[in-house]
């Protein structure tokens, strides 16, 4: 579909699968991987014959975070460059992030620092029961600065003050307990269970999927008073569009509805 060097995007029937994919070093992110994903989602929103998205990895392991030669490079930045590589770390988060089209994580191993991110930004996340978690970066005196924008708002203050602080390796079931990942299967079951989220999120209308997502992000950036304005408009505008109409009449006549 695209070709990338560090990712492998594939398409089948509406749904593009990203492949995050250097297995040797557990998918761990470098400066070509973080600009290939901000890419590739950048892309993928823009796609008319794209309507969902999984995000995976390739091996054992989803996302390890950050390459520990990337790592030593940056040590070495002024602080002027390393602003710049992080805003370019937090550009890729906020693509997919605010990416129109449901993302499903195929949360396939474990995940640790930045990788966390990764699976905070996904709308559903889909776990194997065998991986593990950790916000590990107090672990190398720094902090999960950046995702924190996007864990925060998923897991909440009180676990984000004890995992943060500890760097502490949590299990599937935790992240589950925790509102990280939203489904715990096994690695035999994974591919089952992702068709069959994908299947769910195809069944809506793409329209009213897109619009869910900006409704959940414009919550978490606007004052109470300017959303509820907001939402007022946005159910009569939806009430009123073609897919809107739709999709109710086609629950009053008890049919499928035809999504265009």
């Amino acid at each position: 579909m695209y070709q990338y060097e560090t990712l492998a995007v594939e398409s089948t029937e509406g749904t593009a699968q990203v492949t995050m994919d250097r297995p040797d070093v557990y998918n761990a992110f470098n400066e070509t991987q973080i600009e290939e994903l901000r890419d590739c989602f950048s892309r993928l929103s823009r796609d008319e014959n794209v309507y969902t998205i999984v995000l995976t990895g390739r091996g054992r392991h989803f996302c390890a975070g950050a390459d520990l030669k990337w790592m030593q490079k940056v040590s070495s930045y002024t602080r002027e460059e390393n602003i710049s590589d992080s805003q370019k770390m937090g550009s890729m988060f906020h693509t997919i992030d605010t990416c129109p089209k449901p993302v499903v994580g195929r949360i396939n191993g474990s995940a640790f620092g930045g990788g966390v991110g990764l699976v905070a930004v996904c709308d559903y996340a889909v776990c194997c029961d065998k991986a593990v978690f950790a916000f590990s970066e107090v672990n190398l005196g720094i902090v999960p600065a950046v995702i924190s924008t996007y864990v925060l708002p998923k897991i909440g203050v009180s676990h984000a003050r004890s995992l943060f602080v500890t760097g502490e390796r949590f299990p599937a079931e935790r992240a589950y307990e925790i509102g990280l990942v939203h489904t715990v299967c096994t690695l035999e079951d994974m591919d089952a269970v992702v068709h069959e989220k994908v299947a769910l999120l195809r069944s809506s209308g793409p329209q009213a999927v897109k619009a869910a997502k900006e409704l959940i992000q414009n919550w978490s950036e606007t004052s109470r008073h300017e959303f509820r304005d907001y939402t007022e408009h946005l159910i009569a505008d939806l009430r009123a569009s073609e897919e809107g109409k739709e999709g109710i009449k086609a629950f009053l006549e008890k049919r499928k509805a035809v999504w265009r």
